[in-house]
């Protein structure tokens, strides 16, 4: 039997303590591995300090920014740019041409438009008590305005924002009063086209983007009718492309200031970032978008909802800035530097925003309620909240009458429509059906119809509810920050209807989420045809199908063309024949649908079984 060898391995100890048994190999590889561990220890030379500059852009790599002083190419940014003004120029002509038509005030044109001008007569919205007032006013007698204030139920700017058209060209004709309108529906399709394109990194998206909101039914209906809705949807939109700004213009700050402070101690540590990263200062972006919301939520007050949810949007943003570039306390921080600064830079700018809204209810005395304060004071009898000033408890007052109406608003209506029936347009509003129909020669058939019928673009809203289901997997699967912006504009916008649904609402609201509808539809043709790549972060979600298919490629080799600077940011996109036929297939249906329901929208007049064939679905009549 061998006896157990019992000499220590680092030749010391006693020698009668049993040790394990070790073979030869062993212990030549342990002399091995103490060996090349002294060696680096003496040799291995400490990494010198790294520069603010160049932790400034390991940290910009981390928060999806492109490193310092990074330029979008020429080609890129010439592109950007002219795709957009591209469809918005169609737009324009879309929403313009014989606007005059019909040449009577249609839907709730008959309150929003005598206001408008009472507005710029009065000062404030005086009342209309004559039975043919709408008559009388499209034939220029504007005598039945009386000084009695009316009873509105909404802020003014919204209408403010129509006089602007009745001042430009007079309030005896549609243009004049539709007139803002048009231009607010041209101009929101320019800023979707940039923000997708400034978002998606892609001009062909962005494009795609503006030229699905230009051809969509709903969207062009509203912009053709001067109803308060589209306003709503304009400065909401404005406030959304002012918070991704922000997004960049914070994360940049956040990257820079970090690396400053982090540079003075990287001969110390490296590895770890501090307790606390410092603020970001002063977010005159976020600033922008507080006034855009405040403008929001004076033409209704639903856009107070989009101030409540982008709020929240822009902190989640701060907070997953700052996991990512290493703040131990992120979840503090990310209240005291990020979420608190953000806070009084968004809510009061939109709540003073909103206050200045009102300055003409201020400064005339006739204006509706504007006394009852004083008035409640001066007769001794209780006054509630006394201790405001008469002015301020009489603005309250009338929102509290406000409040009460649309709280209470339950009358039936033909064409109201639960908040379910609007993402997919299965209850449309007429806004106009002439009585009586006109004439048989007036088409050239046994009987005609005129219409215009707020119906979305079936292949856009369709279409944008399938995709709504890759955006919210995208966001939750993939935590693609892109698909929960989007998401973001459906929950401002749309999910808040569906508390008030047993009040009497209607479809034509949607308006003021079509933009996200069409990010949407746009976010997954970039997917579906390979022209959207992954986020800009590491965490970020590699599109799967088509979309890994057509980029799977890798990068483009040789000088980009032209397309390449078009079809993406970084000339990468390399979409397959099949992505190329998805996309042209959407666009293309999307025109031929707005060819085909263009009479419709637009109050043409044709065969009556000409409109009939348009109904497709009976709930459309």
């Amino acid at each position: 039997m061998t006896t157990p060898d019992r000499t220590p391995p680092d030749g010391g100890g006693d020698v009668d303590e049993p040790q394990p048994e070790t073979s030869d190999r062993t212990r030549l590889t342990r002399a091995v591995l103490r060996s090349d561990f002294r060696e680096r220890r003496v040799t291995t030379t400490p990494t010198p300090p790294r520069s603010a500059a160049e932790i400034e852009d390991a940290l910009r790599r981390r928060l999806g920014l492109g490193p310092r002083g990074d330029r979008l190419d020429p080609t890129a940014r010439l592109w950007g740019w002219l795709g957009p003004l591209i469809v918005t120029a169609l737009a324009a002509v879309m929403r313009l041409v014989d606007l005059n038509h019909p040449t009577r005030l249609i839907f709730d044109e008959t309150y929003y438009v005598k206001q408008a001008y009472s507005l710029l007569t009065l000062g404030y919205e005086g009342d209309w008590p004559a039975d043919d007032a709408n008559d009388r006013f499209i034939d220029g007698t504007y005598t039945d305005l009386v000084t009695e204030a009316d009873y509105v139920v909404h802020p003014p700017l919204g209408k403010w924002m129509i006089a602007v058209g009745l001042h430009l060209f007079g309030p005896d004709n549609g243009a004049g009063w539709r007139f803002s309108a048009a231009v607010v529906g041209a101009l929101s399709v320019l800023i979707l086209a940039r923000l997708a394109t400034r978002v998606l990194r892609s001009a062909a998206l962005g494009t795609t983007a503006g030229l699905l909101l230009a051809v969509d039914g709903v969207h062009l209906t509203e912009s053709r009718t001067s109803l308060l809705d589209v306003f709503l949807m304009f400065w909401v939109l404005v406030g959304f492309w002012c918070l991704l700004r922000d997004r960049e213009a914070s994360r940049a700050r956040l990257a820079r200031r970090t690396a400053e402070a982090r540079a003075a101690t990287e001969s110390q540590e490296a590895t770890t970032g501090p307790a606390w990263l410092p603020g970001t200062g002063v977010r005159w972006w976020l600033v922008a978008a507080g006034v855009a919301l405040g403008l929001a939520c004076g033409v209704k007050w639903s856009g107070a909802y989009a101030v409540a949810v982008l709020g929240i949007l822009a902190y989640a943003g701060d907070l997953s800035a700052r996991r990512a570039v290493g703040e131990r306390r992120w979840l503090s921080g990310s209240v005291l530097r990020g979420g608190i600064p953000a806070f009084l830079a968004l809510v009061p700018t939109a709540a003073l925003t909103y206050l200045a809204s009102w300055a003409s209810w201020f400064a005339h005395p006739d204006s509706y309620r504007r006394q009852w304060a004083a008035e409640l004071r001066a007769s001794g009898e209780p006054l509630p909240r006394a201790w405001l000033p008469d002015w301020l408890n009489s603005w309250w007052e009338y929102h509290v009458v406000m409040w009460d109406f649309h709280r209470n608003l339950d009358s039936e209506h033909s064409y109201e429509a639960h908040p379910i029936l609007w993402i997919l347009q299965l209850r449309p509003t007429s806004f106009y059906w002439p009585d009586p129909e006109p004439p048989p020669e007036a088409c050239g058939a046994s009987r005609c119809a005129e219409a215009i019928t707020n119906l979305g673009n079936p292949v856009i809203w369709w279409l944008g509810f399938l995709a709504l289901g890759l955006v919210v997997y995208a966001a939750t699967k993939g935590r693609d920050w892109r698909a929960w912006a989007i998401l973001a504009g459906y929950g401002a916008m749309y999910l808040p209807w569906f508390a008030y649904a047993d009040r009497t609402i209607f479809s034509f609201y949607s308006v003021a989420f079509v933009p996200y509808v069409v990010l949407s539809l746009t976010f997954a043709l970039g997917l579906l045809s390979g022209l959207l790549g992954p986020p800009p972060h590491p965490a970020g979600w590699l599109p799967s199908g088509a979309a890994a298919a057509a980029r799977s490629g890798g990068w483009r080799t040789g000088t980009p063309t032209r397309l390449d600077r078009f079809l993406a940011d970084d000339a990468a996109a390399r979409p397959t024949a099949g992505g190329w036929a998805i996309l042209a297939l959407v666009v293309g249906l999307a025109l031929v649908a707005a060819a085909f329901w263009w009479p419709l929208w637009t109050g043409q007049t044709v065969p009556y079984d000409f409109w009939r064939a348009h109904m497709w679905l009976p709930s459309w009549i």
